[in-house]
């Protein structure tokens, strides 16, 4: 536990970071703004470019992480529907309960991947987070469009969206790369090699700089069972799911962690969207944000 503990400390101070400067209004202006929009359209494509283009990873494994990730988010689904049935929360509060059980933010789950798992690890999270964010984004639209929006949803641009997410289309690439065994020449991998180097800390502390704690006052049931859910109930169901499906090694550990994380911050523009409880939903992933600071080693102790 102290070593797991150690390399995730990193994770966390980086995150705090961005925080305080953000609080401090340093660099000023719009930055950290600018600064989360470089990182997704730019850094983090480039990341996992490099890195999925270098990795050599089994056939199998595509498809075994499909079927526990698919496995995991039907699963949730239904235990979500459940607590519905029991609290019968307005539509807009279940919204953003479901997102906040159910979602995850890529950046601390890439970072941490990369940290404890190393590069093959961060290559078969690289491929989860690929197959989980069209996944989710389905499933959270079409919530939306049971109990939260009056509005019909439009598939044409939230597909659209889907397929030119920037991880996806970074992801896409990186895997094609490593199928084709096509390599890096020395001129592109130097260009790449920084700005990978560069994504994680920067996402990490744009994650900080995102986090609006004035948001966790009055924390409600909601935001209660959302977080037991996604931060303690998740990770069991995914571990549960792995042993079921005769799944295990460092496949069955992505998955594990990426159920441990908390929920991602762009669940707030989702839920200002499309009728969501926005409030809640801002107070549901800055709590979840640093509830999981010690969620995270803690469930990763007993179940890895």
């Amino acid at each position: 536990m102290p070593v797991m503990i150690q390399a995730l400390l990193p994770v966390f101070a980086l995150i705090v970071l961005g925080h305080i400067f953000r609080r401090w209004d340093f660099p000023g202006g719009d930055f950290w703004p600018r600064a989360e929009r470089f990182t997704y359209y730019v850094l983090f494509p480039a990341m996992l470019v490099f890195k999925l283009g270098q990795a050599r990873l089994p056939v199998s494994a595509y498809s075994d992480i499909a079927l526990l990730v698919a496995s995991m988010l039907v699963t949730m689904t239904l235990v979500l529907a459940v607590a519905q049935w029991f609290w019968r929360w307005s539509g807009p509060v279940f919204s953003s309960v479901y997102q906040g059980a159910i979602r995850f933010n890529s950046y601390v789950g890439l970072a941490a991947a990369g940290m404890l798992l190393g590069d093959d690890g961060l290559s078969l999270t690289a491929i989860a987070v690929a197959i989980m964010v069209p996944l989710l984004n389905l499933l959270c639209i079409l919530m939306f469009s049971l109990v939260a929006t009056r509005d019909s949803v439009r598939v044409g641009p939230v597909l659209k969206a889907i397929i030119t997410n920037p991880l996806i289309v970074g992801s896409v690439i990186g895997v094609i790369w490593s199928f084709f065994k096509i390599g890096f020449n020395p001129l592109v991998a130097s260009i790449l090699e920084p700005l990978s180097n560069l994504a994680l800390p920067m996402g990490l502390m744009t994650v900080g700089a995102g986090l609006h704690l004035k948001a966790l006052r009055g924390a409600s049931m909601p935001f209660l069972v959302s977080s037991v859910l996604k931060l303690v109930a998740f990770p069991l169901m995914a571990a549960g799911l792995a042993l079921m499906l005769g799944l295990d090694g460092l496949l069955v550990q992505v998955v594990i962690l990426l159920a441990t994380l908390p929920t991602a911050t762009s669940a707030y523009i989702l839920a200002r969207q499309l009728g969501g409880d926005a409030p809640l939903m801002a107070g549901i992933i800055s709590g979840q944000t640093l509830l999981a600071m010690a969620s995270i080693p803690l469930m990763l102790g007993i179940l890895w």
